[in-house]
């Protein structure tokens, strides 16, 4: 065999399941059909946290995010260097009424061990959250809710497994799965064959099409539409916490998201569809998030909005699916990871290697694990004195590129070094082109400095893989 685990999809459950399995003896490869990870599902992830609440309390989804909530608080983000910020949220009712729901969310959530949860009034909410809109009339409130860039934290996760040993192919798009003539897997992808003993699919959206492939056709994963609108950086502080309304039945609702990086968001919607493909924008969309948000903060306008994205969430039924296939000896299949898998992430791994494990593959640990990643420097979230610290010792900090998200021309050069191919490789790392002029200022210097650093010319150059290239050779 020439791997023991063959990992399919490089977001932020493959990215986790890949970093625990690096603390083993074993020889694990990840395959990613996109350029880069965190292009599929998890580039369109809000980023929060979540504390567990919201879930029944004998759900997988809800056990699992509350422990990878601790791993987050206590572990994850400190070892790999990622700006966790723990805000808080608030789920917020528009009448008494509403209140005994409020009651049952808090019980549910003290059930699964989320800790600190509390019911506040308008007074409370007044003092702490002035922005709300006078339908507000109370909250629940609940502490260990925080913020991370989805991205960030899939890169980090990637960038240790392979530190610690794993392999990371990209571009590498699975269009069969075969038995092993020795047993376990040939699995082939990008014009080659690989062979495992396991396989674990992590494949987002397609995880049905890989488990079937696999000869495990067991569930359907339904796509679930979510359109959310980025709002400029200026209004930063419209809100303290994430703020929720009363969840539905198939959705959380339309939120006000204070993100990691300043940047405001609203939304997302959840409408289920039939399209894996289908990441447009939408007028009724548009409507839908800008009513549910401004009768939660009435002052948030149209034109406070930035950028438009939609995001796809792989669902298949109430719960995540996470099982070995015994009609398929040597699948587990971790699937529907809607949210919270940003979440549940850490916890997922741990739980997909005990599955791995009972089932024959030995978890010997190595000698030396290499938990720790050096936190990477981002202009925007140092302050000035320590700005001219590293200015004093590299000038390249001071040579800002992207001026709408203070990016340094060293950031953008660290960020291929660290593995960016592409341009959204670029700003998914370092924030350049995510300002209010979408790269209108910085997207030039950046591919000159692509170029200096991958050695390519200017027409190989693509924003997100083949096929978005943005300068095309003359033809003659």
């Amino acid at each position: 065999m020439g791997y023991d685990v063959i990992i399919v999809g490089a977001g932020i459950t493959g990215a986790a399941i890949a970093r625990e399995l690096s603390r083993y003896k074993l020889r694990t490869l990840v395959l990613e059909k996109e350029a880069e990870p965190a292009f599929g599902v998890s580039k369109s992830n809000s980023g929060i946290i979540h504390a567990g609440t919201q879930n029944p309390p004998t759900s997988l989804k809800g056990w699992l995010c509350v422990e990878g909530n601790r791993l987050m608080r206590e572990e994850i983000a400190s070892d790999l260097g990622l700006n966790f910020v723990q805000c808080g949220q608030l789920i917020v009712v528009f009448g008494p009424s509403d209140i005994p729901e409020l009651e049952k969310i808090k019980a549910e959530g003290e059930q699964l061990g989320v800790k600190g949860l509390e019911i506040v009034d308008r007074a409370w909410l007044d003092k702490n959250e002035p922005n709300l809109g006078p339908e507000v009339k109370a909250a629940l409130y609940v502490p260990s809710t925080g913020l991370i860039s989805p991205y960030r934290f899939v890169y980090a996760l990637i960038e240790n497994a392979v530190k610690n040993g794993a392999e990371l192919k990209t571009s590498r798009k699975v269009v069969a799965v075969r038995a092993g003539e020795q047993g376990g897997f040939e699995v082939v992808a990008g014009g080659e064959v690989f062979r495992s003993r396991f396989l674990v699919n992590a494949a987002g959206l397609y995880a049905d099409d890989i488990s079937a492939l696999a000869g495990a056709p067991t569930f359907k994963i339904i796509p679930r539409k979510g359109e959310e609108y980025l709002l400029d950086k200026a209004r930063e502080h419209i809100a303290n916490h994430v703020i929720f309304p009363l969840p539905s039945g198939s959705s959380k609702g339309i939120l006000i998201i204070k993100t990691s990086d300043g940047n405001p968001m609203i939304g997302p919607t959840a409408h289920d569809v039939q399209d894996k493909a289908d990441l447009s924008t939408t007028e009724e969309g548009l409507r839908e998030v800008l009513a549910g948000a401004r009768r939660m903060i009435p002052s948030i306008s149209k034109s406070d909005i930035i950028a438009y994205f939609c995001g796809l969430r792989p669902v298949s039924g109430k719960d995540f699916i996470i099982r070995h296939e015994d009609s398929c000896p040597g699948l587990v299949n971790v699937a529907g990871i809607q949210s919270p898998g940003l979440t549940s992430a850490p916890a997922i791994a741990v739980m997909v290697c005990d599955i791995l494990k009972k089932h024959g593959l030995e978890l010997e640990p190595k000698e030396e694990f290499h938990r720790l990643r050096p936190r990477p420097v981002h202009l925007f979230q140092v302050p000035p004195e320590e700005t001219r610290r590293l200015i004093e010792k590299n000038p390249a900090y001071g040579d800002i590129v992207c001026r709408c998200e203070l990016v340094s021309a060293q950031e953008v050069r660290d960020s291929i070094k660290r593995g960016a191919r592409t341009l959204d490789g670029v700003k998914f790392r370092t924030r350049a082109q995510a300002g209010r002029c979408h790269g209108g200022f910085c997207t030039t210097r950046i591919m000159k400095i692509m170029q200096e650093e991958l050695g390519v010319p200017a027409t190989a150059l693509t924003k997100r893989g083949p096929g978005s290239e943005l300068i095309k050779e003359e033809r003659k």
